[in-house]
């Protein structure tokens, strides 16, 4: 009887799957270019560096900064420790030996590092030609699908950049000593080749001369020993409790984090999760009220149907299932309708509007059945209560 009445009636047929289609098309499209979105804004914020540092339990931020010759340090092995555990969320780590030393009578910091990780966890060196090892941000899903923006981490090479006989100069240090690159620097009796100079960060990296790390233990004597461990954590992961089951796993040391980049990066997410949610919410209920008009409209057009009905013996219940049966019906074609409308204008204009590439999340079309259905069947479910207690008797009469 449902199908009978939507086919003799296509204008209504039509009319009611355009007031579900539209909000599930809405919906999908910026479900589909906020899903990327976040991932691009993800890779993007993991990009900015280091966001989680684990010190000596003795060791301060100061010690950090400012390179005290007498700071502790902890075991090299802890960064095995942290490779062997099962935690996740770590993106990459970068572990450091830091002292000040003499150059003649300037008195400089050398800084020890593992290259292929440091150079990882410090994107602005990207712009002298450095590159480091191949990371996987932990925040996205997969690092082979293109979404159409350049990940910078997934584009890096695994190179070694450094020599136990190379050193890397940052932009102050090389104006203080007045270095070149290829030009050669003497530290406590060994010769470094200034291979790269770091440009200008506005950081404590200005300052400092880096070199291999094992050739920095050597050099102070402070044999598989280090200052500092620099991750590179998911922020989503740091949200889930990262932080204290770092603790947990190395209980001597002190794990902190840099504080601004996760403030930016935990809160970013937080916002773009806020502001799908809202417009989910007033796409729901604009969508549950523009399908409650359509049946209040279409139960005021059929009183003398469901009158006739009634006389016939038809039951409340009866009457109530089949507006039920018809929201059911408009629901589900409403929603793959909705989610092909949604895809194709996410993929159509997502290049343009967000400078993404979108393709189909086909997920979304269970969801959307699902979403338009609920839709459908919330709008109507005042409309049919209504209708099953039209008295057939009194609306006759009125006819």
């Amino acid at each position: 009887m449902v199908w009978l009445e939507l086919f003799n009636r296509k204008s209504q047929l039509i009319s009611g799957i355009l007031a579900i289609t539209l909000g599930i098309a809405v919906i999908v499209a910026i479900q589909s270019v906020s899903k990327v979105s976040k991932e691009n804004v993800a890779r993007k914020l993991d990009n900015l560096g280091a966001n989680i540092l684990v010190l000596p339990q003795g060791g301060s931020i100061d010690d950090y900064y400012t390179s005290d010759i007498d700071a502790p340090t902890i075991p090299m092995d802890y960064v095995e420790r942290i490779l062997n555990s099962t935690l996740q969320g770590v993106d990459n780590m970068s572990p450091k030996l830091t002292r000040r030393v003499k150059v003649g009578k300037n008195s400089i910091v050398l800084t020890g590092i593992l290259p292929k990780s440091e150079i990882a966890s410090k994107p602005l060196w990207q712009g002298v030609g450095l590159v480091g090892k191949d990371v996987k941000t932990a925040c996205a899903p997969s690092a082979n699908k293109s979404l159409g923006f350049k990940d910078e981490k997934l584009q890096r090479k695994i190179i070694d950049t450094l020599q136990v006989s190379d050193c890397l100069v940052g932009s102050q240090v090389a104006q203080q000593l007045k270095l070149k690159e290829n030009a050669s620097l003497t530290i406590s009796g060994k010769t470094f080749k200034v291979v790269k100079r770091l440009p200008e960060t506005g950081t404590v990296d200005d300052d400092r001369v880096f070199a291999h790390l094992t050739t920095v233990q050597e050099l102070l004597g402070i044999h598989n020993q280090i200052s500092a461990i620099e991750i590179m954590g998911c922020c989503n992961a740091i949200s889930d409790g990262l932080l204290s089951k770092l603790r947990n796993l190395l209980p001597d040391t002190r794990v902190t984090t840099i504080g601004q980049i996760v403030s930016t990066q935990i809160e970013t997410n937080q916002l773009m999760n806020k502001v799908s949610l809202v417009f989910f919410i007033i796409i729901f209920f604009v969508g549950s009220i523009s399908m409650g008009n359509f049946m209040w409209g279409n139960v005021n057009e059929r009183k003398k149907e469901i009158g006739v009905l009634r006389m016939m013996g038809a039951s409340k219940s009866n009457v109530y299932r089949l507006f039920l049966t018809k929201a059911l019906f408009l629901g589900i074609i409403g929603g793959v309708i909705g989610y092909i409308v949604g895809t194709l204008a996410s993929v159509i204009l997502g290049p343009y509007l967000a400078n993404i590439t979108v393709t189909p999340v086909y997920i979304y079309l269970l969801w959307s059945i699902i979403l338009s259905v609920i839709i459908s069947i919330s709008g109507t479910i005042i409309p049919a209560y209504m209708a099953a207690k039209i008295d057939p008797n009194t609306n006759l009469q009125e006819v």
